[in-house]
């Protein structure tokens, strides 16, 4: 028996605000990844704990490890506490980890703080994405993952407006203890309305109540959990995307999402230090973060609908060709106004292109093989969210901003090409049922 209209628009207003909760803290674990970066022209400029350019990339490059971190041990650690609970304690590490950095009195603690926040943003988004999908609507599961990934840039335009807020002597400090405002936001937030995992309701034997919260949110019941695969087994997926043919596909797009999340990270790190070594004055740098975030929420929701009719591969190649131009562009000294143009197609096509590698795996891969193909694509290319950082330090030590912005259009370039030796298929193709047929094909 379907539920009533009038239980049904409940159900409907309760997932929204699931929706509009996971939404507020990946809000703020946006602004606290892209802080660093709004505030680092300051640090740089008055010395701050001793800091030097070189040492700048190595500490960019301490959240992204503890990023990668997280994002590996999140899945983990909800089969042992909850969606609810990993949400919570992830949302507090990374402010409280903030308020370190804050008081940090030596460079040492601050990079400490930093390498604590990646722990829990790392963690947190893959959480939420997986909760948010849980209570969607029914039929509108993926415009409402696509709208949770929105937070995150909208995290980033926070950050550079926190950025034009703290320009003075020592306000980088004030940037951080703003980053602490999750943990007296969110987390009560969070402990007070939100449901627990269906899934992870069922995993630990809580059927009644996880039919209470299905038929109070108007969401599907999650079927019984199969028994989860012993090491081998797992072992066995991850070799399965090497066999005959597969391997050269696999690699490639390993190597793209390399390419991307360097570029995501690297240029989100870098983009204020390097527009004013290129010579703008430090509020239009920091004006850019803004902007170029601004881009990459209308690229996410750009991007999904144009891969829906020319296929995935088709997109991402295009994407990064697109990323490649507008980074090399932004090391050429503009008019102010074309230069925000720039900066916000740069971001339309920057942030997106990665994701549009997420979808073109899962798109070529069967139910049984995709979690695999997806999970070590993606974590391939944590690998580049953590040298971009650093690649992007070492470049501004040496006083080499353009060459900077050279790199990273270079890394696009390899990404562009790292996609279209995949194939370009189209949407309209019948996907194999085989895994390795699926990755394979080039259409």
């Amino acid at each position: 028996m379907s539920p009533s209209p009038d239980l049904r628009a409940r159900g409907t207003g309760l997932a929204t605000l699931v929706v509009g909760l996971c939404w507020l803290v990946v809000l703020f674990d946006g602004l606290d990844m892209f802080v660093y970066g709004s505030v680092l022209p300051n640090m740089l400029a008055e010395h701050a704990l001793g800091l030097q350019p070189s040492q700048a990339g190595d500490l960019g490059s301490y959240a992204t490890f503890g990023m990668l971190i997280g994002a590996l041990s999140a899945g983990t650690v909800t089969d042992w506490i909850g969606r609810k609970k990993v949400i919570i304690t992830c949302t507090a590490v990374f402010s409280l980890a903030s308020a370190l950095c804050a008081v940090a009195p030596s460079l040492g603690v601050f990079g400490l703080g930093r390498f604590i926040a990646g722990l829990g943003l790392g963690g947190l988004l893959p959480t939420t994405i997986t909760m948010v999908a849980e209570y969607a609507p029914r039929g509108r599961r993926a415009l409402i993952v696509g709208t949770l990934m929105t937070a995150h840039q909208a995290g980033g335009i926070l950050a550079g407006f926190v950025g034009l807020w703290t320009t003075g002597a020592g306000q980088w400090r004030v940037a951080y203890w703003i980053c602490v405002v999750p943990l007296l936001i969110g987390v009560p937030l969070i402990a007070k309305y939100l449901p627990e995992s269906l899934n992870f309701l069922i995993a630990k034997g809580r059927t009644r109540e996880a039919r209470e919260l299905a038929e109070r949110y108007d969401v599907e019941l999650p079927a019984p959990a199969a028994e989860r695969p012993v090491a081998g087994d797992r072992w066995s997926a991850v070799i399965a995307l090497f066999r005959g043919g597969l391997w050269r596909t696999t690699l490639l797009f390993w190597l793209a999402s390399f390419c991307g999340l360097l570029l995501v990270y690297g240029v989100s790190n870098w983009l204020p230090t390097m527009m004013r070594g290129a010579g703008y004055e430090l509020g239009s740098s920091l004006s850019f973060v803004i902007v170029i975030n601004l881009g990459g929420i209308a690229g996410m929701l750009i991007a999904g609908r144009f891969s829906d009719h020319f296929g995935g591969a088709r997109v991402a190649t295009v994407w990064f060709a697109a990323t490649a131009l507008g980074v090399y562009l932004l090391g050429i000294h503009m008019a102010l106004p074309l230069t925000y143009v720039v900066v916000f197609l740069t971001g339309l096509f920057l942030f997106s292109a990665q994701a549009m590698i997420y979808a073109t795996v899962a798109g070529r891969s069967s139910d049984d093989n995709r979690a695999t193909a997806v999970g070590w694509v993606s974590g391939i290319g944590r690998f580049g969210a953590v040298f971009g950082p650093w690649l992007g330090g070492q470049l501004v030590a040496a006083k080499s901003e353009n060459w900077g912005f050279t790199a990273f259009a270079i890394a696009a370039v390899l990404a562009t090409v790292f996609v279209a030796l995949t194939g370009l298929r189209g949407p309209q193709q019948t996907p194999q049922r085989d895994a390795a047929q699926q990755l394979t094909t080039t259409g």
